[in-house]
């Protein structure tokens, strides 16, 4: 079940409450009887444990061939995007 936090408008106490999704918001303070109001809060943080939730877990052995090759330092020769386009082409043959 979610917590929603809520705070008194007329004596400032703040607390959470363990509520169904269906269930109304809750109107009253516990403490004053004053009305209360429903904050947003950021909620819980989602913790995933284990393999098999990365986008970089499922890469093919290709990708990550050329992502090493980009990682690698580059010559002293620079080329032109031409050669660069006849390396990859002579690369696939």
């Amino acid at each position: 079940m979610p917590t929603y936090e809520y705070q008194c408008q007329k004596c400032g106490l703040k607390f959470e409450r363990f509520q169904n999704i269906k269930e109304e918001p809750i109107r009253e303070c516990p403490e004053c009887s004053g009305p209360v109001k429903k904050l947003i809060s950021a909620g819980a943080g989602i913790i995933f444990k284990g393999s098999g939730f990365y986008l970089t877990d499922y890469r093919s052995e290709n990708y990550k061939k050329a992502e090493k090759n980009e990682k690698e330092p580059a010559s002293d020769t620079k080329s032109t995007n031409s050669e660069t386009k006849t390396k990859k082409e002579n690369a696939k043959i």
